[in-house]
């Protein structure tokens, strides 16, 4: 059985030869590579190759074409911090929309112009022809909040929905155009799945959350569901208060973060979806051992309480991560009790 072939099954609820293992890999996979980061995040040929040595090297079975979050931001004229060896960061003080009237200014930007989006697209496509079918390639676009909090700043974004919800709005509308076209640059080019990250999501109460962000991310999901692929929702934190709203969406796997409750996913977001997760990334995966990491995996699995699940923590391995301790996913995954 390919990784497509598992990863596929596993989202249909129907048998697989061993779990899916699919742990966000970014800045260890660059390190491991021995390709320093502010390289990785730039140029995709260096970010395939990593990726492909993460599938040979630890049995993953994904291809991800993620790295970092300023993608979007910077090709619509965000002030971006660069890094050697670690990931690119938003200049918040001088937030592109620090002054909210240049919205009504803003063009969209062409996800096949050269930018920083371009660099995503080509990777999807390089990624399809490494590895052909037998694994899935995982491209990426930001939610409205994560999105809004890169051009506007995480502060003022969270102000603007007490005090200016028109504005929101309006912003959230721009950026769901955006990420929709995005998306389908990605799919054209390759990819059969599509990471949605909505970090910011999980720092507003339930209320606002379905007044403005869960409309907005439900039409990214459709829209992405229309392209004929799979959709993947990432929020960081503790996202329990919103798990029966997510529930809504309709996405086909959720990243389930270590602060979040993971046995109130199924009540909240029902039987169909497939759920990655949720073991803590520096605790249980860096700083553990195989045989800990073995064990909180089986409790995660066990909470879940079904076979649509997929190995991974809670968030983002570390770079830090001793090799065996990647390793114990992929052991995991293949245990002939857990499939």
């Amino acid at each position: 059985m390919t990784s497509t072939e598992r990863t596929h099954n596993t989202f249909a609820g129907k048998p697989v030869n061993r779990l899916p293992n699919q742990p966000i890999l970014m800045t260890f996979a660059g390190r491991w590579a021995g390709i320093p980061y502010g390289e990785y995040v730039r140029d995709h040929r260096k970010m395939i190759e990593a990726q492909l040595r993460m599938v040979e090297d630890f049995e993953v079975d994904l291809v991800q074409v993620i790295s970092d979050p300023a993608r979007e931001a910077a090709d619509c004229g965000a002030i971006v911090k660069w890094y050697d060896d670690q990931p690119p960061a938003i200049d918040e003080e001088n937030a592109l929309l620090k002054d909210k009237a240049t919205l009504a200014r803003l063009k969209q930007p062409d996800p096949l112009d050269g930018g920083r989006m371009h660099d995503r697209v080509l990777g999807c496509a390089l990624g399809r022809k490494r590895v052909g079918n037998a694994v899935p390639v995982c491209g990426w676009v930001e939610g409205p909040m994560a999105q809004a909090a890169d051009l506007r700043g995480i502060n003022r974004i969270m102000l603007d929905l007490i005090d200016d919800p028109k504005f929101v709005v309006d912003l959230f509308e721009f950026l769901t155009e955006l990420e929709i076209c995005f998306a389908r640059a990605q799919v054209d080019a390759g990819a059969d799945i599509i990471g949605i990250g909505d970090a910011a999501a999980s720092l507003i109460n339930d209320e606002l959350y379905r007044e403005y962000v869960l409309p907005f991310e439900k039409r990214e999901v459709q829209a992405i569901r229309e392209m004929g692929v799979y959709t993947r929702l990432h929020i960081c934190g503790n996202v329990t208060h919103h798990l029966e709203a997510m529930g809504e969406l309709g996405v086909n796997m959720v990243d389930i973060d270590f602060l979040t409750d993971l046995s109130q996913v199924r009540s909240g977001m029902g039987s169909e979806v497939t759920v990655l997760g949720n073991v803590d990334p520096v605790e249980v995966v860096q700083n553990g051992t195989p045989e800990t990491i073995f064990a909180a995996l089986e409790e995660c699995h066990r909470t879940v309480g079904d076979d649509r699940f997929i190995i991974g923590a809670g968030c983002e391995i570390t770079p830090g991560t001793v090799p065996e301790n990647l390793r114990a996913l992929a052991e995991y995954a293949r245990h002939p009790m857990n499939h």
